[in-house]
């Protein structure tokens, strides 16, 4: 192929092949005019169709003209705008020799041959350079011939070969630009070949450009014949794309040497390598690859790149830097790799493991390895069988470092944590599980419904002082409440709930005697997010109604106060897992609750009242079993609450005249949760979840009467002890007698 495009042609054999087939031409009728063309010509739409040559230096400008072959020669410029070249016979379409070509417009070439050949004076090794742009190249057998020295710019056009042999860009030492092209043969896309004795390096840019080989690879190097120091050069970038036919995106054979870069461009397809050559491939800025890598001398994945594996694995030199990741195919995929020598620092292996069947993704360094590096695991719901420590990476020497991306890895009901063992091997460790997120939701969920429910409770406590101060009067009534609890991990799980909520209801007295009696029916809804932390959160939506009764001997100040209240809850985890993926479940349970408070009024001088008090409160909350949807599953049995308090609220009435009275107020308390042994159990495994223990209560309010018939009234509360601290509470109402 080089000895037929590559030639020198001296102006005077040039002149002496004309005169000799000129007469041949003219008088023939079967035959296109051949139009020799010396300085500048231009031609247009009415031109006769003609085979064009240009001599040394010439210049054809054709403007929408229509032409067969076009050859070119000796520094000689070939300038096609919006023209048609259709070669006939054997003929190339456009043939350059150390001439140039400038192709726009929606050009179109076409030839049962070679679309467009670039070649080089092999007595001066002066090659031939083209731009195309927004044009169409095609060729029976080649869309484009590249020599050495030779340069092809394709912007926005399209080269193809249309026989199932055929390839889209040979090239022959020579170099390829492409920008928003599209490059197609129905063998290979593009065949890279050695130049011989010339060594020049084939170069290869292609910029947000498709090649395809519909039946072969996209991109296939054969070396045969090329010198020691040849080598091919490919850049992918900007969103290219390479397809081959037989699931290759590049083959590397007969000794050829190929330098691969792809950045920022997502690969689908297999790099293969044959014993006799090689290739070292580096993947760039978010770059990803998904395929098979044989026989690679030497891979480099850097800056957020990304190699999938579709298969082991072997790669001799291994270099990952700032986020290059390897990814180990899918979940349900477990590969080995295997590296001679890995170094860098920041690169990311995604693993997988499975504790039920003990398969596992495997890293083996061979030689040296060094560098830190990070191991993202997938995580499960299914709880592993398999017991004892599972390798995961192992290296011959070296000083690397590797540990797990977010932390110990959520299999189950546990998270367990990479350590390296003896030296050179890491496993992931049974010994040092902890929780896993997932487990932490459930806990969460369960053990927050008591403190829900006894939250919702406590605003209706404010409530029945009104009521007593009341005595003998209908009134209707509502409540906006919110509430913050934190809950120590001395509990067995730490986290933060955040509630807020409405109350309503009314009440009127009753005709029964031995002291004034007040009966109410309330009813309201509460919302309370679950915030465990690292993305991990739970919601209770809570729905409730209940009836109330008050009970006060004027002459002696005791009072009672009566509460029952039913309520439904539903509850939805939301877990972040620690591959980052989520998880999700929900579930709808019932509980029933009653408080029971005993005390006394007793009013001094001035309007200065104190009012001891001891109430107990219980609830049960049905048990429950429910699934995450990655498999994790939980119960519960029956939730159980039962608080005792002791305290006093101080206080004052205020008459401020005209049927308006403010009293500002301090409570104390001591409260004790007697419950415990509220067992959880996720996977089978059993976790105890209650809040058992004391605490101290300190709150602050004020209500204020309107008129004799509204008031409202604010109150503050805060408390902290053994498993809990409430930093904040607050409710706010109104009521109207009628």
């Amino acid at each position: 192929m080089s000895a037929t495009h590559s030639f020198s042609l001296t102006p005077l054999a040039h002149l002496l092949k004309s005169i000799a087939i000129a007469p041949v031409l003219l008088f023939s009728q079967q035959a296109l005019a051949l139009a020799l063309v010396g300085g500048e010509t231009t031609i247009g739409p009415t031109q006769p169709l003609n085979t064009y040559e240009l001599s040394v230096g010439a210049i054809l400008n054709a403007n929408g003209a229509t032409t067969s072959q076009i050859s070119a020669v000796g520094a000689s410029t070939v300038n096609l705008n919006n023209t048609s070249v259709s070669a006939t016979g054997s003929a190339n379409g456009v043939v350059l020799v150390a001439s140039s070509a400038n192709i726009s417009n929606n050009s179109n070439i076409t030839s049962s041959t070679t679309g467009l050949s670039l070649g080089r004076d092999t007595s001066t090794n002066t090659g031939s350079q083209a731009q195309v742009s927004d044009s169409q190249i095609s060729g029976a057998l080649r869309g484009a011939l590249i020599s050495a020295a030779s340069t092809l710019t394709l912007e926005r056009s399209t080269l193809s070969a249309t026989n199932a042999t055929g390839v889209g860009a040979s090239m022959v030492g020579g170099k390829l630009s492409t920008t928003r092209s599209t490059i197609a043969g129905g063998l290979n896309g593009i065949q890279l070949r050695p130049s011989g004795a010339l060594a020049a390096d084939n170069s290869v840019v292609l910029d947000q450009t498709r090649v395809e080989g519909l039946s072969g690879a996209a991109i296939a190097i054969n070396g045969a014949a090329q010198t020691n120091t040849e080598q091919t050069h490919i850049v992918v970038k900007n969103g290219s794309s390479l397809v081959g036919g037989n699931g290759a995106i590049l083959e590397v054979n007969n000794g050829a040497r190929a330098d691969f870069q792809v950045d920022n461009s997502a690969l689908l397809g297999d790099v293969i390598v044959d014993a006799s050559s090689s290739a070292s491939v580096t993947l760039d800025n978010s770059a990803s690859l998904t395929g098979r890598l044989e026989n690679v001398g030497s891979l480099a994945v850097n800056n957020g790149a990304k190699w999938v594996m579709t298969g082991a694995g072997d790669i001799a030199n291994l270099s990952m830097n700032n986020g290059g990741t390897i990814q180990f195919g899918s979940p349900t995929d477990f590969y080995k790799l295997s590296v001679g020598n890995l170094i860098g620092t920041g690169g990311i292996f995604i693993m997988d493991a499975n504790f039920v069947t003990g398969q596992v993704d495997t890293l083996e360094v061979t030689g040296n390895a060094t560098g830190n590096h990070k191991v993202a695991m997938g995580s499960s719901g299914a709880e592993p069988t398999v017991a004892g420590d599972i390798p995961v990476i192992r290296i011959a020497s070296g000083d690397a470092t590797f540990s797990l991306l977010n932390g110990p890895v959520d299999l189950g009901a546990f998270s367990y944590d990479l350590t390296q063992q003896n030296a050179n091997e890491w496993v992931l460790n049974s010994q040092t599980k902890v929780i896993s997120p997932g487990t932490q939701s459930v806990m969460a969920l369960f053990n927050a419904a008591p403190t829900v429910w006894n939250a919702e409770l406590s605003t209706l406590r404010t409530r029945m002082g009104e009521v007593r101060r009341d005595q003998g009067k209908s009134g209707g009534w509502i409540r906006a409440y919110g509430n913050k609890f934190n809950v120590s991990a001395s509990s067995g799980l730490g986290y933060e709930q955040t509630q807020q909520g409405l109350s309503f209801g009314a009440d009127a007295p009753l005709p029964i005697e031995g002291g004034q009696w007040v009966f109410g029916l309330l009813g309201g809804y509460s919302q309370s997010d679950l915030n465990i932390g690292q993305g991990t959160n739970g919601t209770i939506d809570s729905y409730y109604v209940g009836a109330y009764t008050t009970w006060l001997d004027p002459e002696s100040g005791y009072y009672f106060d009566g509460v029952i209240k039913f309520n439904r809850f539903q509850n939805e985890s939301d877990v972040r897992l620690s591959d980052g993926t989520k998880t999700k479940g929900d579930y709808r349970n019932n509980a029933v609750g009653a408080s029971l408070e005993l005390g006394r009024h007793i009013a001094l001088r001035d309007g200065i009242f104190i009012e001891p008090y001891g109430q107990l409160a219980g609830v049960t909350i049905q048990g429950k079993h429910y699934d995450l949807d990655n498999g994790l599953a939980a119960e519960n049995d029956r939730t159980h609450s039962l608080l005792g308090e002791l305290g006093a609220t101080a206080g004052r009435n205020i008459d401020l005249g005209e049927g308006k009275v403010v009293q500002p107020y301090i409570r104390a308390a001591y409260v004790h949760e007697f419950a415990k042994n509220n067992e959880v159990k996720v996977n089978g495994n059993a976790f105890n979840n209650d809040l058992q223990g004391s605490r101290g209560k300190l709150g602050a309010g004020v209500s204020l009467s309107f008129t004799e018939k509204t008031s409202m009234h604010v109150d503050l509360d805060y408390s902290n002890g053994e498993h809990i601290e409430q930093p904040w509470g607050v409710n706010f109402g109104v009521r109207h007698l009628f």
